[in-house]
């Protein structure tokens, strides 16, 4: 193994042994050229076994402590319009948050950066149809883009095990696509662990719904990520399999992430796909990465399957061991027992907090009928406990799901959606920007399409000022939300007062018998 030298925490190199971290020259005849820096020269150490790709724990770094502090960016049309207008609009809005991302010791190294948007069906219609593949109807089938070692032989064994389960779960592997890239443009760094990039099509070999398709396809995908991973050897004999050698991106029916260890200027670059005017989609999240005394990773890039996040979680330890203690008594009645089983353990260790807090979102969203929002609010409650003007009906909502979910405590803003819904939220610490606007792009005086971003300004070379019918801010605790099915935007108010008429909390409340008269008693 080979590994280039880069600076550590506080802006200069810690001593030898310990001034390395690992980054693997997944395919040295391409990665000859590579030239590193003054200064900069080939070491080698051996990495921990949960956090593999990572830098043991040392001085004042620690890898259970991975966090990101970032730039968010969302855009969705009302009407569900698809348009390559919105990829362009999006990849701005990302383009001029560079700032909020980070980079690495080389300028065009960056700490992460990607692109989620709806599937485009049409693009990948007609680019499979120039292999002789057809595709099932749109929503009838998944895809998702999964990074792999270089290696040939590595790639090959990670395969066998995704199409071992996909013939044990009943869906029949379409095709396998390489995914067009340009890496002129990316750093020695980047470039020395870059991944293979391959898309893969599934189909259900029986007919499911739309919901149900995308639960089966979540399970799915964390089956083999499971066993890919926490084996650590594919069959006898082989070369073990760590996390810079497989990731699976997402997959799902209805979006897809296109992301790396990539500046914000280098995704459109770097993604082919991105640059054909037939890639369209009538929503997108977008996201940079500053990876907060951590170490940037092609798969901690964002964003994540369900979510961006612009800030850290501070919660994180306590609400990871939570979690753990209750996989235990865990019960799904949707998923039933042996699904339940297949989806623990939630929380994947080798994840940042992003990515922690996406394995639960995930997790709660798949396994009960709560919607997305509903479970957003649940980690993330607003400051109601002392709060005068908070109904007591609401009140019961949060404190039933107290005593279900610790709150996870930023400061945190995260952007969120399942493909049929959009939306952002503010944790109640309220320290991380998010300005939205609303806009009528025809005309019509209905709200058409909305904009919302870490920072202003992102798109107002293309964003004629009398289209903006509504500029505002998330406030603490507040959450906002674009329901694409509807057409409608659902304010924060409205939705929480849906949400806490779901079920009757209060009663439910009334009925817990507190522990202090259990101790007294």
């Amino acid at each position: 193994q080979k590994m280039l030298r880069i600076r550590m925490l506080g802006g200069r190199p810690l001593r030898p042994p310990t001034s390395v971290a690992r980054v693997k020259l997944l395919n040295p005849k391409e990665c000859t050229g590579v030239t590193l820096l003054p200064g900069y020269r080939v070491r080698g150490f051996c990495a921990t076994p949960i956090n593999r790709g990572l830098p043991p724990k040392q001085a004042m770094y620690d890898p259970a402590l991975e966090k990101d502090n970032c730039g968010v960016g969302m855009i969705a049309n009302l009407r569900k319009e698809e348009s390559h207008r919105i990829v362009k609009n999006a990849l701005q809005v990302l383009e001029r948050m560079a700032h909020r991302g980070g980079c690495g010791c080389e300028v065009n190294t960056g700490d992460g950066s990607g692109l989620l948007v709806t599937i485009p069906d049409t693009f990948y219609r007609i680019k499979m149809k120039e292999q002789g593949i057809s595709l099932p109807p749109k929503g009838e089938y998944g895809t998702g883009l999964i990074f792999f070692s270089q290696k040939q032989a590595v790639r090959d064994q990670c395969i066998a095990v995704i199409e071992k389960h996909c013939e044990a779960k009943g869906f029949k592997v379409i095709a396998w696509r390489d995914v067009p890239t340009d890496n002129k443009s990316i750093g020695p760094s980047a470039l020395a662990s870059e991944p293979r990039i391959v898309q893969l099509f599934v189909a259900p070999k029986s007919p499911l719904e739309p919901t149900a398709l995308e639960t089966e396809l979540m399970i799915l995908r964390r089956l083999f990520e499971r066993e890919i991973r926490g084996i650590g050897e594919v069959g006898k004999g082989t070369e073990s399999i760590d996390d810079d050698d497989f990731y699976p991106c997402t997959l799902s029916s209805k979006t897809i992430v296109y992301k790396g260890m990539l500046t914000p200027e280098q995704v459109r670059e770097y993604y082919l796909d991105l640059q054909d005017e037939r890639f369209e989609t009538f929503l997108a999240l977008v996201h940079s990465r500053f990876s907060t005394n951590t170490f940037p990773s092609w798969n901690r890039a964002q964003p994540m399957r369900m979510l961006c996040h612009n800030g850290e979680i501070n919660t994180l330890k306590g609400n990871a061991n939570w979690m753990a203690a209750r996989e235990s008594a865990i019960s799904s009645p949707r998923l039933g027992p042996e699904r339940t089983r297949q989806m623990l353990p939630v929380i994947d260790k080798s994840q940042s907090d992003s990515g922690s807090y996406d394995n639960v979102l995930e997790f709660l969203y798949h396994g009960s009928d709560r919607s997305l929002a509903e479970c957003m609010l649940m980690m993330i409650p607003e400051p109601w406990q002392n709060d005068g003007v908070i109904t007591d009906k609401r009140k019961a909502f949060y404190k039933f799901y107290s005593n279900v979910m610790e709150p996870w405590d930023g400061p945190a803003m995260i952007a969120f959606t399942n493909g049929d819904v959009i939306g952002a939220t503010l944790d109640r610490n309220g320290l991380r920007p998010s300005r939205y606007y609303i806009v009528d792009r025809d005309g019509s005086g209905e709200p058409d399409e909305v904009i919302l971003s870490s920072e202003v300004g992102c798109l107002q070379e293309v964003l004629a000022t009398e289209t903006v019918i509504e500029r505002g801010r998330l406030r603490p605790g507040q959450i906002f939300m674009v329901d694409l099915n509807a057409g409608v935007i659902v304010r924060d108010d409205e939705l929480k007062l849906q949400i806490e008429g779901n079920a009757p909390y209060g009663e439910w409340l009334r009925r817990m018998v507190p522990l202090e008269d259990v101790v007294r008693a």
